[in-house]
């Protein structure tokens, strides 16, 4: 995969909700857990979690959960910035949102 399509698939630099929410919800992907799962991990209630992955915005302990626990920092989810992660988790994230159902709020290109 081209550096271009990677941005395109991170949605790079793009800070809305929307793509805040698409990187969100792949990182969780990424660490094989359910929303309920995942919250328990994080240490917030599922229904919180859940409306942060809905809304694109992730809390601190979700996101020092994501670094701390799977390599995935803030950076990328706030701005899809991936080249810090390590290639393992690069991988899985570029697999996990190549399988996202497309976004209809997607600026086109």
């Amino acid at each position: 995969m081209s550096p271009d399509e990677k941005e395109k698939l991170v949605r790079h630099r793009d800070s809305t909700p929307q793509a805040i929410a698409l990187r969100l919800r792949a990182a969780r992907q990424i660490t094989g857990l359910n929303q309920k799962d995942f919250a328990a991990a994080a240490g917030v209630a599922q229904t919180t979690y859940n409306s942060q992955e809905v809304k694109g915005s992730p809390s601190i302990k979700v996101m020092a959960h994501l670094y701390r626990d799977h390599r995935v920092d803030f950076n990328f989810l706030l701005y899809g910035d991936y080249n810090q992660l390590p290639g393992d988790v690069q991988s899985a994230l570029f697999a996990a949102l190549s399988s996202a159902k497309p976004d209809p709020d997607a600026p086109a290109n």
